[in-house]
């Protein structure tokens, strides 16, 4: 190849660039629906065990009565728009440099965390999924029980450094996810003066300082749950529950004290 064969492939633009426009688009559509949406549907189901391992429980036990098709919507709507989303930005971040040092303006600086942010919120993710999820289990992890919610997820997030770990990751993720919203008015047109700038600021702030809280609420609420009481509590319900699906025959019911109103 001559070399001003290999030069005119140099100049050609890439796939990325050659179709910027649409990519930036569904990159900052699919960061906010589906995935962000989950986000947020996830903190607060983690932050309702402030409430009791029962009402915990049920919110767990709500999502998986999908049954089979808990993993097909989860793959559809979570895990495929999530990986898409990653790769883009990976794709963004390994295009350019941050530079901050260069110009130290707020702007820059929302640029660099919210990359920065970004890749350690995937790392976290992938951890998560190895640690609680089903998928994790092969390789040792998968420590979740969605029968016994409370109980597995608070025992999983007892040691300090994990609940550490898990801080950062939670508060990386909605500083991505807030922040995200800002970018993605930009990107879509959404707010374009500098006083709609401004007030998307304030939106972007309120969202993160609200889902900030749902998270951390939700992390201390699962390290103070009392492992013992949340299990047996997790048994009562486990219990009914197969009784109104007709798994449990009604006298062994009786014998455990599920019917009985007073137990």
């Amino acid at each position: 190849m001559s070399a001003s064969s290999q030069s005119a492939n140099a100049d050609q633009p890439s796939f990325l660039e050659r179709n910027q426009f649409l990519i930036y688009r569904l990159f900052s559509l699919a960061g906010l629906v589906p995935v962000g949406a989950f986000l947020v549907v996830h903190l607060l189901t983690n932050a309702s065990v402030l409430g009791g391992p029962e009402v915990f429980q049920s919110r767990v036990d709500m999502i998986h009565s999908l049954g089979p098709l808990l993993p097909v919507v989860e793959w559809a709507f979570i895990f495929l728009p999530m990986i898409f989303h990653a790769a883009v930005g990976m794709a963004i971040i390994a295009g350019g440099l941050p530079n901050v040092g260069s110009y130290p303006y707020s702007g820059n600086i929302r640029y660099t965390l919210q990359r920065v942010t970004g890749m350690i919120a995937f790392a976290f993710i992938l951890w998560h999924i190895w640690q609680l999820h089903a998928m994790g289990k092969p390789l040792g992890g998968g420590a979740f029980d969605p029968h016994h919610a409370a109980s597995t997820a608070s025992a999983a997030l007892r040691p300090m450094a994990v609940a550490v770990l898990y801080a950062i990751g939670v508060l990386s993720a909605v500083y991505h996810l807030s922040n995200g919203l800002w970018s993605l008015g930009v990107t879509w047109g959404i707010w374009t003066s500098p006083a709609a700038m401004r007030r998307a600021s304030w939106l972007s702030v309120a969202v993160g300082v609200a889902l900030g809280a749902a998270g951390l609420g939700g992390l201390a609420g699962m390290r103070m749950v009392d492992v013992d009481e949340a299990r047996a509590v997790e048994g009562r319900m486990a219990e009914a529950r197969e009784l109104l699906e007709g798994k449990v025959a009604p006298q062994a019911a009786d014998a455990s004290g599920v019917s009985d109103p007073a137990h």
